[in-house]
């Protein structure tokens, strides 16, 4: 992706009201693609790209089979995955060639991933020798490589050259990108040593050799570093962009902050989603395809709600003692479950991050253990002056006491050992844990709540 978007006189809309949309529809359904071309033309990229988005299913297909009209490549990138897997089945090879070769190489890779298989050699039969071949190459590395984000369009020279050299070269040469903040300098193996941003280099008198402005241990980023890695990479170094070398060392692309950002962005939209048990879901999935998704979690959830309802039953005759207790043993399971996500969310977040390692595990953990304590306690006053107003029953009161602080204290323990014990088993804490945490919790504090009212009674 482009490092700085073109905004030049094409006007920024945030929000389009739905007298827009209807007139854009009743355009479609009149053939009208020339207004429609010339309104997109006039916007912002993102812009036509939402409008696009808010149209119904009909009307995306009606308006890209329209005659006289294209989509732009820069609209279509700015579409969400699910809209433009959707559009390039209403597209010919040649229209998708076309878009392809509008781009540059990373959104281009984005965009074929998303072709059907059968599709996708027709298109790159079309394509030049040169782009097919960084696309086929970008294509064979894992889906959450640093190679699928990267841009092979870079601007690298040698470290001999002079400042007036470098100068002439970005002028005179088409190839390199339309927008760089850094220049690479390579040695004679083509291998990255020094970068120059390209504000210095038009600061420094032509004569002066670009060795002499260049800042040493340029940030290399392998082929095959995970993309998530590569955010943290950016985040902690504060990068603008870094070079990608393969496993010779050798410059074959760069990665830019909007890119990374982007990166960023879906990680968490999709730890999130996890976290929630409904997996990559997208807004405009069918109903069968959401079901799906959610149908195995959902499954799991049941399975475990049965062991809750199971130990529940272990009690059954100190519950037909006190009755009572079925009415108050929510709260605390309740309260336990809310504690544990709290600490579960945290600890994804800072996994996710790698802010959580072995030389501040222990202290994390105890931190948990004196969070749970601290809330174990609080809440167990607050709870027991509510009991003992409601039921008049100080022995009622302290069962809900003591059981508060020991659901508290077990919930924040498990919502920060359940997310690490998957990590270590190789598991993504963001899908598992939520589902373990919950349950745990739930029949920890229907144990202990119910095995402190059976102790006293």
């Amino acid at each position: 992706m482009t490092l700085i978007k073109k905004i030049k006189d094409k006007k920024v809309n945030f929000e389009f009201n739905k007298e827009y949309i209807k007139v854009v529809t009743d355009k479609i359904s009149n053939n009208d693609a020339l207004f429609i071309t010339n309104s997109f033309k006039e916007m912002h990229p993102a812009d036509a790209a939402d409008i696009i988005e808010h149209l119904n299913q009909n009307d995306r297909e009606n308006l890209i089979k329209l005659n006289n009209f294209k989509i732009d490549p820069e609209v279509f990138i700015e579409l969400n995955e699910s809209i433009q897997t959707e559009i390039t089945k209403y597209l010919s090879s040649e229209a998708i060639v076309s878009i392809l070769k509008n781009l540059e190489s990373d959104d281009a890779i984005a965009i074929l991933e998303n072709v059907e298989e059968k599709d996708k050699n027709a298109i790159l039969g079309l394509l030049p020798p040169k782009d097919r071949f960084a696309l086929l190459e970008g294509l064979s590395y894992p889906e959450d490589s640093a190679a699928r984000i990267m841009q092979r369009e870079f601007t690298a020279i040698p470290s001999n050259w002079l400042v007036g050299q470098t100068i002439d070269y970005l002028r005179e040469n088409k190839d390199l990108p339309e927008e760089f903040l850094e220049i690479y300098i390579v040695d004679e193996n083509f291998k990255p040593v020094g970068t120059v941003p390209s504000s210095k280099v038009l600061r420094t008198p032509r004569e002066s050799k670009m060795s002499s402005i260049m800042e040493d241990s340029p940030f290399l980023v392998p082929v095959d570093m995970d993309r998530e890695e590569v955010g943290h990479l950016f985040e902690n170094y504060n990068l603008n962009s870094a070079c990608v070398v393969d496993k010779n060392d050798k410059l074959v692309g760069m990665i830019t902050s909007d890119d990374v950002l982007t990166v960023l962005k879906e990680e968490a939209e999709e730890d999130a989603l996890r976290l929630a048990g409904v997996g990559d879901e997208e807004i405009t999935d069918g109903v069968i395809t959401k079901t799906k998704r959610r149908f195995n979690w959902l499954l799991l959830n049941l399975f475990t709600a049965f062991l809750a309802t199971y130990c529940i039953s272990l009690f059954g005759a100190t519950i037909e003692q006190m009755v009572v207790l079925a009415f108050l043993m929510p709260i605390v399971a309740s309260m336990g479950g809310n504690a544990g996500m709290q600490t579960l969310a945290v600890t994804v977040r800072t996994l996710a991050t790698n802010d959580l390692t072995k030389n501040n595990f222990n202290q994390n953990i105890l931190k948990e253990f004196n969070i749970g304590i601290l809330n174990g306690i609080i809440f167990a006053l607050i709870s027991a002056v509510i009991v003992q107003l409601w039921f008049q029953d100080s022995q009622l009161s302290l069962i809900i006491s003591i059981s508060m602080v020991l659901t508290m204290i077990v919930a924040g323990l498990f919502g920060i050992l359940v997310p690490v014990t998957l990590k270590k088993m190789n598991i993504d804490p963001a899908i598992a844990s939520s589902v373990f945490v919950t349950t745990i919790t739930d029949v920890i504090g229907f144990v202990s709540f119910l095995g402190v009212g059976a102790y006293f009674l």
